[in-house]
């Protein structure tokens, strides 16, 4: 048999290439899964936008000759395993984590337990651990057979959305909150995308803040229709928000740009957190910026962070709870979030990929992607 990789170039994401490679056989200790089914979100484009940056291309480099300029995007959903040489993982059992846009994958499993393991494979070495983690859905807290959609699409986003409220309220919202005082104004740009609305719901929540959601026109509706932004303002309406408010910037679309125009505008910027990259076409650098340094968010720091502070089960528990509270708003069957699309086949994922690099499409759909 043969694996289908969905491949990108590094330079130009625009330009891909479906690859059929024969497998090999299995080493012992090592499994093969069959890939079911995962997410494609402006989440797995900032992964590529980050790629060199971040390190995302290294978690499944491709190793043609041809490797270096080539790259598998990371995506989060579900697979079965086909065959297996290790004696704690029997074929047909399920696991969520984060697999390469491919058919199948090769995995070499450690630290095994009934909860889980991670990939021992020798380049995941020097990666970030939180992205070498599988789960057994049997032993999953988060795992619901009839929300796997909804995990994959939405469960790796909203964890990113918890973890940014929890650093900013960690750090008492660099002096932009202050009680009693005039609320503080968080700026979220990108805020029809996923991973801004779910940092914009778990902050509403809170006391003394103002959530201004920053979009392009045709996405403003939507935006409005969430209700946990407390205004919705489109990308040339900046000078609609009080200049000298204190005020954080939660940059969803890496727009080079907007960065600047916010920068400069806000005279009483506190806290400038990059988070995504979902306008390609205008990424650039920080370089030259009025204010405060435009920080990179890294979610798996404030992980780290978090597991010293309250322990790992501490951590899962406030995490099962919020997002409990986060899919019962989001599956509302009066006024859904998120409606789900699925596309099979080589061509229904290579116009899936376009769609979503291109930025195009209602915001409230999420796309689930098989290649096999």
């Amino acid at each position: 048999m043969n694996t289908l990789d969905f491949l990108v170039r590094k330079d130009q994401l625009t330009t891909t290439e479906l690859r059929s490679t024969p497998q090999q056989p299995l080493a012992d200790g090592e499994i093969r899964l069959r890939i079911d089914k995962f997410a494609l979100t402006s989440n797995n484009i900032t992964y590529a936008a980050f790629g060199d940056a971040m390190n995302y291309w290294s978690f499944f480099p491709v190793t043609a000759p041809d490797g270096a300029a080539w790259g598998r995007i990371p995506v989060w959903g579900f697979a079965t395993v086909v065959e297996s040489t290790h004696p704690d993982l029997a074929v047909g059992e399920r696991l969520y984590g984060y697999y390469p846009m491919s058919s199948s994958v090769v995995l070499q499993p450690k630290r095994v337990s009934p909860t889980g393991f991670s990939d021992g494979a020798p380049h995941r070495a020097e990666l970030h651990p939180v992205y070498n983690q599988y789960l057994r859905c049997s032993a999953d807290p988060f795992y619901k057979a009839d929300t796997e959609d909804t995990q994959a699409l939405l469960r790796p986003l909203f964890m990113t959305s918890w973890l940014i409220d929890d650093f900013l309220a960690d750090n008492d919202f660099f002096g932009a909150v202050v009680p009693g005082g005039k609320p503080g104004v968080m700026l979220l740009s990108s805020a029809s995308s996923k991973t801004a609305y779910g940092t914009a719901f778990q902050m509403a929540q809170r006391q003394g803040i103002e959530l201004v959601g920053l979009t392009s026109p045709g996405n403003v509706a939507f935006c409005e229709s969430l209700g946990c932004y407390h205004r919705v303002l489109t990308y040339d309406q900046l000078d609609q928000i009080d200049a000298n408010a204190p005020c954080i910037y939660i940059d969803f679309a890496g727009n080079s740009d907007l960065r600047m125009a916010i920068h400069t505008r806000f005279k009483n910027l506190k806290h400038s957190s990059s988070i995504g990259g979902t306008h390609v076409e205008n990424l650039g650098g920080s370089k030259g910026l009025p204010g405060p340094r435009a920080t990179l968010f890294f979610a798996p720091a404030q992980i780290k962070k978090r597991n010293t502070d309250w322990g790992a089960e501490g951590l899962g528990q406030r995490l099962v709870q919020a997002w409990k509270l986060f899919v019962a708003k989001v599956g509302n069957p009066v006024n859904p979030w998120l409606v789900v699309d699925h596309h099979q086949g080589v061509a229904a994922v290579e116009t899936a990929y376009r769609h979503v690099l291109g930025g195009r499409g209602d915001p409230r759909r999420g796309h689930m992607l098989t290649l096999n």
